[in-house]
C-alpha cells in the first residue's frame, strides 16, 4: 500500500481548510438502512440510567453552578456486572492515594507510560500507590512516545520488563499516559500471564474521554489501526484533569474530536453546550473541561454497559473512525494525531449522510463550524487518494462479509446508523469530493 510523503510531523496547531470540493453535493436518491440493534426490551431512545452518578442531562446554567474541578472526585460507573469499575474525575486526584490503592491486587506494581510524560507524572503516581502502604513494590518501564510506537516492537518492552522483574499474576499494571500507552499497556495485561490486575491513569483529553474506557485494547498493524488487541476491563479510570495543564494545545484539539462525536451521535443537547462552550474548552477552562470529560464519559459508559464487546451499539462510538482510520494507516501513523484525523472523517461521513438524504444541510454546516472553532481539519492530507481510502477501509474491523460497514448520521441531531446498507455511489461521490483521485 502506498504511504503519503511527509517532511515532518508539525509541532503547531496547522490551519485546516474549509473548503473541500464539492462537500455539499446531495444524492437524489434515498435509501432505506439497517438500524442499529438495541438490546431486548431496551427502547432505542431510553438509554439514560439513574445509576450513573452525575446526572447525563445538565444545563450550562447548571454547569456554571457545579464545581466539577473540585477535589472531590465525580465518579461515573461503568456498569458490567462483576467487573464494573468506576471512572473517577476530578482534580488532585493524584495527591489523594487512597483512590488509587484501593484497586491495587497483590505487592508489586508495574507502571507503564512514556517518555514524555514520565518527567512529569511517574514520581507522583509511585508516590500515590505507595504512600502509607510500605508493602507495595513499584517499577516503571518508559517507552518512547507517539503513535508509530503503537507496535509489536515497543509491547515487548512491556512484556520483557515484566518477565525480567519475575512478575506473578498478582501484579497490578498502570497505564499513565494517553491513548497509545492505554492501548498497549492494557493489551500487554491481557496476555501477560493470561490476564493480570490493570488501572487507567489517562493524562490527555483524548484517553481520559474515549479511550481509557471501556477496555478497548490492542496495537497497529502496518495495513491497519488496532487490528491486534483485546477487550479488556480496568479495575479502575482515574482522571486528574490537573495533568491537562501539560498537555499541548493541538493534543488538546485532538481530544475534543472525541467530545464532538458524543454530542453528534447521541447527545444534542451536549453538541449544542459544545458549540456555545467551545472557547471556554480551548482556553481549559477548570469548569468546562471537567464537565466535557464528565459527559462524555457517562456517554461512553452507558453504551459500554450495554454493549460491550462492540455487537452494534457501541460501533456507532467509531462516527468518522473507519476514514479517519484509513487516513493514519494511509499518512504514516502519528503524522496526524488520532482526533485530527478523527474530525476529517467525521466531516466525510457526515457529508456521505447529506449526500444519502439522511441529514439535513444546517447540520453538516453545524459539524464544519465547530471542528473549525476547535482547530481541526475538515478534510484528508491531500496526499490521500480515493484508492487509499478504499483499500485500507477494506481491512477495517467493522466489515462483515466483505460489506464495509459504517457509521452515518440520520434523522435530527443526536441520531445515528451502524448500517452496510446503503448506496455504494454516496461513498464513491464522499471520497471523490474530498480526494484528488
Amino acid at each position: 500500500m502506498a504511504y503519503c510523503a511527509t517532511s515532518h510531523t508539525p509541532h503547531i496547531s496547522p490551519k485546516w481548510s474549509s473548503s473541500p470540493r464539492n462537500a455539499l453535493i446531495q444524492s437524489r436518491n434515498r435509501f432505506t438502512v439497517v438500524p442499529i440493534r438495541f438490546p431486548p426490551n431496551i427502547p432505542p431512545n431510553v438509554l439514560k440510567f439513574d445509576r450513573i452518578r452525575s446526572p447525563i442531562r445538565a444545563s450550562s446554567a447548571q454547569l456554571m453552578e457545579q464545581n466539577l474541578g473540585s477535589r472531590v472526585p465525580t465518579i461515573v460507573d461503568v456498569d458490567l456486572g462483576n467487573r464494573s469499575y468506576p471512572i473517577y474525575i476530578g482534580s488532585g486526584l493524584l495527591d489523594q492515594p487512597h483512590l488509587l490503592q484501593r484497586h491495587v491486587h497483590g505487592k508489586r506494581v508495574l507502571v507503564v507510560t512514556n517518555t514524555t510524560v514520565a518527567p512529569l507524572y511517574l514520581d507522583k503516581v509511585v508516590s500515590a500507590l505507595t504512600d502509607g502502604n510500605s508493602s507495595v513494590s513499584v517499577e516503571s518501564v518508559i517507552l518512547p512516545d507517539g503513535e508509530k510506537y503503537k507496535n509489536m516492537e515497543t509491547l515487548m518492552k512491556v512484556f520483557d520488563k515484566a518477565i525480567e522483574s519475575r512478575f506473578d499474576r498478582r501484579t497490578t499494571f498502570v497505564a499513565l499516559g494517553g491513548g497509545v500507552i492505554g492501548d498497549m499497556c492494557g493489551f500487554a495485561a491481557a496476555a501477560f500471564l493470561r490476564g493480570v490486575n490493570f488501572i487507567q491513569i489517562p493524562t490527555t483529553v483524548m484517553a481520559q474521554v474515549d479511550s481509557s474506557v471501556g477496555g478497548k485494547t490492542g496495537i497497529n498493524h502496518p495495513l491497519g489501526k488496532n487490528l491486534i488487541g483485546a477487550f479488556y476491563q480496568p479495575q479502575c479510570v482515574l482522571v486528574d484533569t490537573d495533568t491537562l495543564h501539560t498537555l499541548p494545545d493541538r493534543e488538546l484539539a485532538s481530544g475534543i474530536a472525541e467530545v464532538v462525536k458524543y454530542g453528534l451521535i447521541r447527545d444534542a443537547e451536549f453538541f449544542e453546550w459544545q458549540e456555545k462552550n467551545m472557547n471556554a474548552l480551548l482556553a481549559r477552562d477548570a469548569n468546562a473541561l471537567a464537565y466535557a470529560i464528565k459527559r462524555s464519559c457517562e456517554n461512553k459508559a452507558e453504551v459500554v454497559s450495554l454493549d460491550e464487546k462492540e455487537s452494534g451499539l457501541r460501533a456507532t462510538l467509531n462516527l468518522g473512525h473507519t476514514f479517519g482510520h484509513a487516513i493514519e494507516a494511509g499518512f504514516g501513523y502519528g503524522q496526524w494525531l488520532h482526533g485530527e484525523a478523527v474530525a476529517a472523517g467525521t466531516v466525510m461521513a457526515v457529508d456521505m449522510s447529506h449526500r444519502l438524504g439522511w441529514i439535513d444541510e444546517s447540520i453538516v454546516k453545524r459539524v464544519y463550524d465547530i471542528l473549525l472553532a476547535a482547530n481541526l481539519p475538515i478534510g484528508p492530507p491531500e496526499c490521500m487518494t480515493v484508492e487509499m481510502f478504499k483499500s485500507y477501509m477494506a481491512v477495517d474491523k467493522k466489515v462483515a462479509d466483505g460489506l464495509l460497514r459504517l457509521i452515518l448520521l440520520k434523522g435530527p441531531l443526536g441520531n445515528c446508523v451502524f448500517t452496510g446498507d446503503y448506496d455504494r455511489k454516496a461513498l464513491d461521490e464522499t471520497l471523490h469530493a474530498f480526494c484528488k483521485s
